[in-house]
């Protein structure tokens, strides 16, 4: 019988398909778990398009910087281009006239004026300042406000010390004693300083204001421009520095270290420290004294016991003595601490009140005694029965 060309097919082997692949082949024949073979895939895959993305940041930022940096390489070279003359010469060399600049300005001050002619007292007021000039670009000062007159040597008024500005409001009256026939040749002085605790202040300004050329029959307010500083010439009766400490046991000590410029004709300086309560003279303490030196160093501590309910009337006074000319001693200068202090000495003592247990040293200009005495305007002495006495 005749049998069909197909009927005897050799069939395929076995593990064989009519289409192989080559990739199935490979994965099976590797000995990793399927799991292990995903993880590398995705990471290859991670690590790639990281590479490129990192590729085309690149390309992009060259072309970027590219195209800005024509414009100022063209500028740079192109100086003597005639569009670009008027931009270069500004770049390469500025104009004379803007080195030079206008006037200097040390600032304002704005003070009123006004003369008493029943009581004789020229009362004047301290408004503010704007406008401060500070040495070194970017700085502050600390500025306070000294008021003088030319005729009364010795006898001035100052402000206190603003923190950390150049446009300070002072809001302050002083008043001084001027005979009517002595107003043509008096003149107002007015220096604005910046504090420094352990060094000389730093002149912001000064103001020298004639008081005949002031019509004084009625109160002036005025804005005043201020003049360049001069030099601050020490005081005649010398400084004084001391610390002060008040811990919250309320017990006042008073550390005197050392004084300096004192006359040289004087000798063997010491210090009396003297406290005042309600007027009246309470304690008072002194230092050993100094021979041979216009600028003793004492460094000598004494201890008060004030209770903190009579901290507010307390006077504290420091008064330097020494042998003079006829072996006589004699005050040269006092300083005077407490609520009823201005200027520097008022700042010390709100400083010590306002930082209990730290102890807070300045240095001092010694004023004339009798200007002390009349600020305390002391009363006749009295025993009174007080703790620590």
């Amino acid at each position: 019988m005749g049998r069909s060309p197909g009927a005897h097919s050799t069939p395929a082997p076995e593990g064989t398909s009519a289409v192989p692949g080559l990739i199935p082949d490979l994965i099976s024949g590797l000995p990793w778990p399927r799991w292990a073979l995903i993880a590398v895939a995705v990471a290859a895959g991670v690590l790639t398009v990281s590479c490129l993305l990192c590729v085309i940041c690149c390309c992009c930022r060259r072309r970027h910087h590219g195209h800005r940096k024509k414009p100022r390489d063209r500028e740079a070279v192109g100086l003597s281009s005639p569009q670009g003359t008027t931009t270069s010469a500004h770049l390469v060399q500025p104009d004379v006239d803007s080195l030079e600049g206008g006037p200097q300005h040390w600032g304002r001050l704005q003070l009123s004026l006004e003369y008493d002619f029943g009581s004789q007292e020229v009362r004047v007021g301290l408004k503010q300042a704007t406008d401060l000039r500070a040495w070194g670009p970017g700085s502050t000062a600390d500025p306070y406000a000294r008021v003088s007159l030319s005729t009364q040597a010795g006898h001035r008024h100052e402000t206190k010390v603003h923190r950390d500005t150049l446009c300070p409001m002072f809001q302050e009256t002083c008043c001084f004693h001027v005979p009517q026939e002595e107003l043509s040749q008096t003149t107002l002085q007015v220096q604005v300083l910046s504090f420094k605790r352990f060094s000389a202040h730093e002149p912001l300004g000064e103001l020298s204001l004639p008081l005949g050329t002031v019509d004084l029959h009625h109160v002036l307010e005025h804005w005043y421009q201020l003049g360049p500083p001069g030099t601050v010439e020490p005081e005649a009766w010398g400084e004084l520095c001391f610390l002060l400490y008040m811990p919250s046991s309320g017990r006042l000590t008073v550390v005197v270290l050392e004084a300096r410029g004192l006359s040289p004709g004087l000798a063997d300086p010491y210090v009396k420290v003297q406290l005042m309560l309600n007027q009246r003279k309470w304690k008072k303490r002194r230092t050993s004294s100094r021979r041979g030196t216009a600028s003793p160093y004492f460094n000598e501590a004494f201890s008060f016991l004030v209770p903190f309910s009579q901290i507010q009337s307390v006077d504290l006074v420091l008064a330097v003595w020494a042998r003079g000319p006829q072996f006589r001693a004699e005050c040269v200068g006092k300083v005077l601490l407490g609520a009823r202090a201005s200027g520097q000495p008022l700042q010390h003592w709100a400083d010590m009140l306002a930082h209990a247990r730290r102890p807070v040293a300045q240095w001092h200009h010694l004023q004339l005694p009798g200007e002390v005495d009349r600020a305390l305007a002391l009363k006749p002495r009295l025993r009174l029965p007080l703790p620590g006495s």
